[in-house]
Order: C-alpha cells, then sequence, then structure tokens
C-alpha cells in the first residue's frame, strides 16, 4: 500500500466526518428560523395561551438573538463543509482546457493549483483569521445589538477553523494527485 495515498485517505476521511457533522447545522438553522418565525408572529395571535408563549420565548432569546444564532449557523454550515466539497468534488471549476486532457497531466494542473494557490490562500486566511478572532477574545467582543449573542470570538474561530479544513482538503488531494503520478501510466 502506498504510504501517501494512505496518508490522503485518512485526511479524506477526517474532512468527511466534519463535514458531515457539520451539515447537521442546516437541520438546526431550518429549525432555529421556523422557531423564531413562529413565536415572533404569535405575539399577534387571536389565542392567550399562544401570545403569552411568544412572551415567554421572548423572554429567554429575543428576535435579535435568534437572527443572530442563523447567520451564526449558516457560518458553521458554509465553513466547516468547505473542506467536504472540496474531497466530494463539488467546487464549481471552469475547466476549458482541463477536461479535454488525459489522468495524468490533470493531475499536474491540481498539484500545481494547489501548490501556488489553495494552500497560501489558506494559509494567509488562517493567519488573518486568527489574529480575527483573537482580537475578539480580547475585546471581549458581543453582538453590536443590545439583545445579541455574547462573545463573538467564538464565532469568528471558525473561519480559520474552516480555512484550515479546507488547506487540509487541498493537501490531501495534492497527496492523491501525487500518489496517482507515482503509479505507472496504465498501471
Amino acid at each position: 500500500m502506498d504510504r501517501v495515498a494512505a496518508i490522503a485517505r485518512a485526511l479524506d476521511r477526517i474532512i468527511m466526518r466534519i463535514g458531515r457533522l457539520a451539515g447537521w447545522a442546516g437541520l438546526a438553522l431550518v429549525l432555529v428560523t421556523i422557531f423564531d418565525v413562529v413565536t415572533r408572529n404569535m405575539s399577534q395571535a387571536p389565542w392567550e395561551f399562544l401570545r403569552r408563549a411568544s412572551e415567554i420565548q421572548q423572554a429567554i432569546f429575543g428576535s435579535t438573538q435568534l437572527q443572530e444564532l442563523e447567520w451564526h449557523l449558516h457560518t458553521v454550515l458554509f465553513l466547516l463543509c468547505l473542506g467536504y466539497a472540496y474531497v466530494k468534488g463539488a467546487h464549481v471549476r471552469i475547466d476549458l482546457i482541463r477536461g479535454r486532457l488525459s489522468e495524468r497531466p490533470r493531475a499536474w494542473i491540481e498539484i500545481i493549483g494547489i501548490g501556488l494557490f489553495l494552500v497560501p490562500f489558506c494559509g494567509l486566511v488562517m493567519v488573518y483569521g486568527m489574529e480575527f478572532a483573537l482580537s475578539s477574545f480580547q475585546q471581549n467582543e458581543g453582538s453590536a445589538s443590545g439583545g445579541g449573542l455574547p462573545d463573538r470570538w467564538i464565532i469568528k474561530s471558525v473561519l480559520p477553523l474552516g480555512i484550515g479544513l479546507l488547506a487540509l482538503a487541498g493537501i490531501a488531494q495534492f497527496l492523491n494527485r501525487l500518489a496517482l503520478l507515482r503509479r505507472r501510466p496504465g498501471g
């Protein structure tokens, strides 16, 4: 068994598990959105018990908190699934030339793209993303809205984490292509 391919498969499995787990944020996003819309509109309900339920909901979670939670869940879903999408080959590509090439030249194009563009870009975004989250943590940043969520650094930390997973996915694909190139043509 080729050691490079084994490492790439291990990275792929980790990224796929994290992506599948993060995908559940989509369900949470839908449920929180429905809850927010329904309970916000219950304050106008003709029945007393629904108006009371809306008051209780507003006392526990304000609509501002729920709306911020919605975009936090959207952020988790988007950023933590970037690597998953890359491993699955789901990112959009504009293949004017690459689509007409055989497997080996396509592997070289992918290796060059990952090495020259993806990994350096991810490294840059990770560095600035960590500074962004750290600054938020040091300032004890919360929501700019009066009734919003505290601890903004938590969601800001998802940026370097998600981009780091994308970088790992790129490294896994780099290793996969390298393993492909190490095999004999036709074998």
